[in-house]
């Protein structure tokens, strides 16, 4: 969850930085000269910086100082975040969603992870901070929101770099209020959000399905629009990665060095869970039951500002914790506790390594860490491996429960028991079909024929579902062959929507069966269900059938969005197979119906296509971004990975406005050749800048229209070659 706020009024963010503000001191300065002298950036034609360092420490200078420039509001939002001090800038709305940072992200750790940290990692957390310190010193014209002076603990609040924050099973913010506010008894429990279809696609392609006999990776996260800038950060001590790093953090999430490759798309893995406590009060005091003895609830006050008419208020919460973790809920009666790892040393020590990885024996090492709470892994490299990893930090449960739902906290035999080994989980090396697919979907698809069997893990271990994007995926490469850069973006732009296929004859069947041609409704419906009759699904810029169908999918039962599912129900492509199959007419008429009429009213005729509703705009360099028909904006042809298209565009209609525009879906894509030297085409959303002012604010948004990407320039000889600006941080 990410919850992003506008600018303060000048007099709030005034006063915050002269209660905070903390200058650097000469000797500080000194030092942090000579230390930007071993950094070199080269800023090439696209604006893409690639940082050289001596040291691997300097390489992280170099590239948060990179980082701010390009975009400082984004690395100032994500930390104050996972500081817990959001409410600060956006007012009392979002008092609970601190707590529940501050209840499950402690600071404490972290300041103590800092202080036993290797030398090596040190090294690079004071990097971190130094880097961002000596740019809001060398210019101070940048006015900070809120954090004047960065902690070099900061980074091991956020270890794994995933958009998501936090990891609560079904655990949902309104019930952590209603516990924490008293309200219980007013707010019933509601099941975590599961019809949001978000996530990425990871492709991998063996040397067998290549042309040159080379493996290829396909790079294509799916987040918020501008959530991850394009990098290349480099040392003489091994360091030379290239992808895509999350605004704020000093490693490369989603990339490639010059020996292998990761991509991570979403995990439904548990990997968090919830138990029932029974508490006892004994003499004023609390205590929890474990194993038939009474333990001491353990209490912590937590102090939240929030700003309220320019001034700040402290909000005292007293929170409690049992062996399991902290009290998040109440339901049926009983105290909810989570179990759950949301930030640790040892994953960030593994999202460092990894990028390092010199071999596939060297990337199997760094997943033997098992620190990575939130992600799958989609691998290749020069060798021609290709490997899959479903999930990493898999803990040991007992295997006859259903682990997503309540668990009884009260005795040992509940408790986790230590982590699974990788070899143990969900996993594919080099499968004999020579290809792999995740699109946020489940494992047992990855490999098409040639997938892992559901039957032999414990459900635990893999409760994803099938997606129309998985299942448009398994249809492509089970076909293709002798993939070449150029092919394996042409299939990962395949734009059908695969859930009509199922939906769309439905349709017809009940407008058929229902509609007689004698009725005013079937003179209204006729042309619009022929079109959709014939259309091929392919999501197309000037397809009248595109806008109908995709209108019409989001009127109908919310249950065929469903996206993400616990042990024992069914996924997308179930729920939309039986809805499809038992639909009446009052299920999906009226629902067209409805389409019609708007776009009548929107746009003076309902053939409207597709292009003209769903636009690209990125007008100005805010966070919270504001839409407006009347700005310049481009058609996008593809539509919402939901569906089934395999490159993501989720779009929406902002503020009545009569077109819908993207906020969600393909932001940074790379295909990527391991051969003798490292061939790669990339493609950011907008540009790499988030300064309006800049030339790389927008200069890669008509490629992003067409699906046309850039040469990735990998080598030091090709950047010089293309260089725009070379210099030292701070210059």
């Amino acid at each position: 969850m990410h919850f992003y706020s506008k600018i303060l009024p000048l007099a709030f963010v005034f006063l915050s930085f002269q209660i905070s503000a903390q200058t650097l001191n000469t000797k500080e300065i000194d030092r942090l000269e000579k230390l930007s002298k071993q950094v070199t950036i080269i800023r090439d034609s696209w604006g893409i910086p690639h940082i050289y360092g001596k040291t691997d420490a300097d390489a992280v200078f170099g590239l948060l100082y990179a980082q701010c420039e390009d975009d400082f509001k984004r690395i100032e939002m994500n930390y104050i975040e996972k500081l817990g001090r959001l409410a600060e800038i956006k007012g009392q709305s979002v008092l609970y969603n601190d707590l529940e940072i501050k209840l499950l992200i402690d600071t404490d750790e972290a300041k103590a992870d800092y202080k036993k940290a290797p030398a090596w990692l040190k090294k690079l957390l004071n990097s971190y901070a130094d880097a961002i310190n000596f740019y809001l010193y060398k210019h101070p014209e940048v006015k900070p929101t809120l954090l004047t002076h960065f902690e070099p603990w900061f980074p091991l609040l956020w270890t794994d770099g995933s958009i998501g924050a936090i990891s609560t099973a079904d655990l949902s913010t309104a019930e952590l209020k209603a516990f924490y506010s008293g309200n219980n008894d007013k707010v019933a429990y509601v099941e975590r959000e599961k019809y949001v279809q978000t996530g990425s696609n990871g492709f991998a392609f063996a040397p067998s399905k290549t042309a040159d006999g080379n493996a290829i990776l396909y790079i294509n996260p799916h987040t918020t629009f501008y959530f991850r800038p394009e990098v290349q950060v480099t040392s003489e001590e091994g360091l030379n990665a290239y992808g895509a790093v999350t605004w704020g953090q000093f490693f490369i999430y989603q990339g490639f060095n010059e020996n292998c490759g990761w991509m991570h798309t979403s995990s439904n893995v548990d990997v968090a869970d919830m138990y029932a406590e029974k508490i006892v009060e004994k003499k004023g005091k609390l205590f929890y039951e474990f194993d038939q003895k009474l333990f001491p609830v353990i209490t912590k006050e937590i102090t939240i500002q929030y700003t309220e008419n320019g001034k700040l208020i402290p909000k005292k919460f007293k929170t409690y914790f049992t062996n399991n973790g902290p009290i998040m809920a109440k339901r049926d009666g009983k105290w909810i506790s989570l179990k759950s790892m949301n930030r640790s040393m040892t994953s960030l020590i593994q999202s460092w390594v990894r990028t390092k990885s010199k071999s596939f024996d060297d990337y199997k090492k760094a997943m033997d860490l098992k620190a990575n709470t939130s992600n799958n892994t989609v691998y290749a490299d020069n060798k021609g491996n290709i490997a899959y990893w479903h999930g990493n930090f898999i803990p040991i449960r007992e295997k006859s429960l259903n682990w997503s739902k309540v668990i009884d906290g009260t005795v040992s035999t509940t408790q986790w028991k230590g982590l699974h080994e990788v070899d143990e989980t969900v996993h594919v090396y080099n499968p004999s079909n020579g290809w792999l697919q995740n699109c946020n979907s489940t494992p047992f698809s990855v490999a098409g024929s040639n997938s892992p069997k559901k039957a032999d893990y414990i459900p635990y271990m893999a409760p994803d579902g099938e997606n129309f994007r998985g299942v448009n995926a398994v249809r492509i490469f089970s076909k293709g062959d002798h993939y070449t850069l150029d092919k394996v973006i042409a299939d990962g732009y395949d734009t059908k929507l695969s859930i009509f296929e199922l939906l769309i004859p439905s349709l017809v069947k009940v407008f058929e069966q229902n509609i007689k041609p004698e009725s005013p409704e079937y003179e209204t419906l006729k042309e619009p269900i022929s079109i959709l009759k014939n259309w091929d699904y392919y999501a197309k810029e000037n397809s009248v059938a595109t806008t109908l169908a995709v209108e019409w999918a989001y009127k109908l039962d919310p249950i065929i969005q469903k996206a993400y599912i616990d042990e024992g129900e069914l996924d997308q492509v179930e729920n939309t197979t039986n809805f499809a199959k038992n639909a009446t007419a009052s299920q999906m008429i009226p629902q067209l119906q409805t389409v019609l009429k708007e776009l009548q009213s929107k746009w003076g005729t309902w053939k409207v296509s597709w292009g003209e509703v769903n636009r690209f705009q990125r007008s100005s360099g805010d966070i919270d971004l504001k839409y407006d028909d009347n700005l310049p904006s481009l058609p996008i042809g593809f539509g919402p990975g939901s569906w089934g298209s395999l490159p993501s565009f989720k779009s929406s209609y902002q503020n009545s406005s009569k077109k819908r525009y993207g906020y969600n879906g393909n932001s940074f894509v790379c295909a990527v050749e391991f051969g003798p030297k490292i061939k790669a085409k990339s493609l950011l959303a907008g540009g790499n800048s988030g300064d309006i002012h800049s030339k790389h604010f927008t200069d890669q948004a008509e490629m992003y229209q067409k699906g046309q990407f850039k040469e990735v320039l990998f080598y030091k000889e090709d950047v010089e070659k293309n260089a725009e600006k070379t210099y030292h941080p701070g210059e």
